[in-house]
């Protein structure tokens, strides 16, 4: 790996960074990455060295099989240790340290006139009321809880009570469907569920308890309800709104199961000692949604998990203890585990927990927000960029974003106008855009920019973290060097990377390391460049061959987004008799804009320009709206079937609007039909 030479735009770390910056410069990221790769013994051990074991490791930092052909695929970090997560978060900081009275968490609510401060030691004191209630309640160590709640307190506070006491969680993001809430209680077995009475979303109220009681009759119904205890918290909307009583919620009760979480916690003790676990004891599974088939529980353990996601945001995000870092997931997915919870509470990090959403009570809800807390570090979704990105600079200009120092994002690769408006308008062009690449099963940043170290190319992941060794396969598994394109696979662990999938270690074998025997496979498509540069393509199921061009959906969607009048597009494959496959596209189109035959023109003219003939799309349509999950994710399944005419879409549980699959199919393009 080579500092780069390439003539291509690139933005160089800021100065200012680079003066106390845990890793300074690009030549300081080589040796480390180095070190960490020839000597990960040596590397991982000095992490370690950080956090308290009640017991050593009697084995190595890590030990692994990627080989399906050599038995059985493991990972072990730490073998023999024992240590407790919650221990190293909090009681390291509030009885070891001096970081009991600092800030671990601004809360936000949904409307500006609800927010709370809480301290580390006040943390602690929750987390360990919630652990008593919980043992008083008959949960113990590999017990599982599931916990249905927004962005509160509570949230925090029940994961953590669960890993202070061996039990492990399985959260489940507060706008999932019964459905999707039943199938994973199910699975994961669960003997307590946490929820909350109601929540207001923006300006839309939603029934929890509701949706939890009918989730229960679900598992019922399939003679599999394992839950003797459903924990509900009265959500303070519910309680008050502008000063008076609310009485908009009716919500069911069931005597012998439900309990108040505010009766359980009134007479809970503040002391809980801690369970000593096993490094490889699991510390939670976290439900991924795919297009098809039945969602997998993706299991991380104790120990390697503590060490990454500790170390992946201090580097990545430049932690220092004065900073105010807001991270805008959900706890409900994996960013939110990893860089709300764990990463930043093992740092000693202030966060900002926000329950909001970013266009309530106006679209500078965002910018006010870190006016207010003067947030130095920033990290959000391509997705809510590109949303903000419609009502222009005005908003952002109102508010002063002087305290930000870096900016990231994460979810989906983003496209060069939402980076530029990004660095430009929001960081005021002083900012690096940390521009991260990680799933849910690899626990945490793989592919990402180092602020003060690594040049930046506006989309790109750039290189990889530390411990982290990608490799680029063709179709036939076949290394690819240099300039190329193909699967991207990882032929080593690093800590932070599940183990399995929950009670299906076989399905764990066969998605990710039987297509390619002693790789990892993300299922992701990746472009190396000549500097070295990392390109995340998308899902190989959302690359197309045509003609046979193996081409990329989100290479069209960035040129189609290049076009002044298309604020967002969604690319999918139709199959053509000549070509095998063919584009079809949808485009939204920026407020007040017509789409007319003149607007499809210079759409199809564009993306030639920009890719080549062969990428000419055959198809373009109207999108009003694209069908998106309730964490912003597009549904591809659901396009591929209005691009072919397929009316039978299968689940829309989880969208955030059904009737947008409709008005698409009645906005479908007449020449596709």
């Amino acid at each position: 790996m080579v500092v780069p030479e390439s003539q291509e735009k690139m933005y160089d770390p800021p100065n200012n960074l680079q003066r106390d910056a845990h890793v300074p410069d690009f030549d300081s990221y080589q040796a480390m990455y180095r070190k960490s790769l020839e000597d990960p013994e040596a590397f991982w051990k000095e992490i370690a060295d950080e956090f308290f074991w009640k017991k050593p490791a009697t084995g190595p930092m890590l030990q692994y099989n990627f080989d399906v052909s050599k038995g059985n695929i493991y990972v072990k970090c730490m073998e023999g240790a024992k240590t407790n997560m919650c221990y190293n978060v909090l009681d390291r900081h509030v009885r070891e340290g001096n970081l009991g009275e600092k800030v671990a968490y601004y809360w936000e609510g949904n409307s500006p006139g609800h927010h709370a401060t809480i301290t580390y030691r006040q943390l602690l004191s929750h987390v360990c009321r919630c652990a008593n209630v919980l043992k008083q309640m008959g949960v113990k160590k590999g017990d599982r809880v599931s916990i249905y709640l927004p962005m509160i307190p509570e949230l925090i506070y029940a994961m953590l009570a669960c890993a202070r006491i061996g039990a492990v969680h399985s959260i489940v993001f507060a706008g999932f469907s019964s459905e999707s809430l039943s199938e994973r209680i199910m699975d994961a077995q669960s003997s307590v569920l946490i929820t909350a009475d109601g929540v207001y979303r923006g300006e839309k109220l939603i029934n929890l308890k509701h949706i939890s009681d009918e989730a229960l009759e679900k598992c019922r119904e399939k003679e599999s309800c394992s839950v003797t205890t459903c924990l509900v918290v009265k959500h303070h909307s519910m309680r008050t709104i502008s000063g008076t009583s609310c009485n908009k919620l009716q919500i069911s009760w069931d005597s012998q199961r439900d309990v108040w979480w505010d009766e359980a916690m009134a007479d809970s003790p503040e002391e809980c000692e801690p369970e000593w676990l096993d490094a490889e004891d699991p510390l939670f599974i976290l439900y991924t949604s795919g297009s098809t088939g039945k969602p997998k529980g993706v299991m991380h353990t104790v120990a390697g998990y503590l060490l990454y996601t500790s170390l992946t945001f201090k580097y990545v995000f430049d932690h220092h203890l004065d900073d105010v870092y807001w991270c805008t997931a959900d706890i409900g997915w994996i960013t939110g585990h990893s860089y709300i919870a764990y990463g930043p509470l093992a740092n000693g990090a202030t966060s900002v927990l926000f329950e909001g959403i970013p266009v309530h009570p106006h679209v500078g809800r965002f910018w006010e927000i870190i006016e207010k807390y003067k947030v130095s570090k920033f990290y959000t979704a391509p997705t809510a960029i590109r949303l903000l990105m419609k009502y222009g600079r005005e908003p952002v200009q109102k508010y002063d974003l002087s305290s930000l120092r870096i900016l990231g994002t994460v979810g989906e690769p983003i496209n060069a106008e939402a980076w530029q408006w990004y660095y430009e308008a929001v960081g005021h062009g002083r900012c690096p855009v940390v521009d991260t690449y990680w799933q849910t099963e690899t626990g945490g940043h793989v592919l990402t920019p180092l602020p003060a170290a690594t040049p930046l190319k506006p989309g790109s992941a750039t290189f990889p973290f530390f411990g982290v060794e990608p490799s680029i396969l063709s179709e036939h598994g076949e290394e690819l060097a240099g300039e190329a394109e193909g699967y991207l696979v990882f032929r080593r662990p690093w800590p932070g990377i599940m183990r399995t999938v929950y009670k299906n270690h076989e399905r764990f074998e066969n998605t990710y390391f039987k297509k390619f025997p002693g790789f990892y496979v993300t299922g992701d498509g990746v472009r190396r460049d000549k500097d070295g540069y990392y390109w995340i393509t998308g899902r190989i199921d959302d690359m197309l061959n045509v003609s046979g061009h193996l081409m990329s959906t989100a290479e069209v969607e960035g040129a189609l987004s290049l076009h002044p009048a298309v604020s967002e597009a969604a690319v999918v494959s139709r199959p053509h008799k000549v070509k095998g496959e063919s584009l079809y596209c949808f485009v939204t189109l920026k407020n007040s804009i017509d789409f007319n035959k003149t607007l499809e023109d210079e759409l199809k003219k564009l993306v030639r320009e920009k890719i080549g003939p062969i990428a000419t799309p055959d198809f373009i349509q109207n999108a009003p709206a694209l069908p998106k999950t309730r964490s912003g994710k597009i549904m591809r399944r659901i396009l591929r079937n209005i691009a072919r005419n397929e009316r039978d879409v299968g689940d829309l549980s989880t969208l955030a609007d059904p009737k947008v699959v409709e008005e698409l199919f009645s906005e479908r393009s007449e020449a596709a039909a």
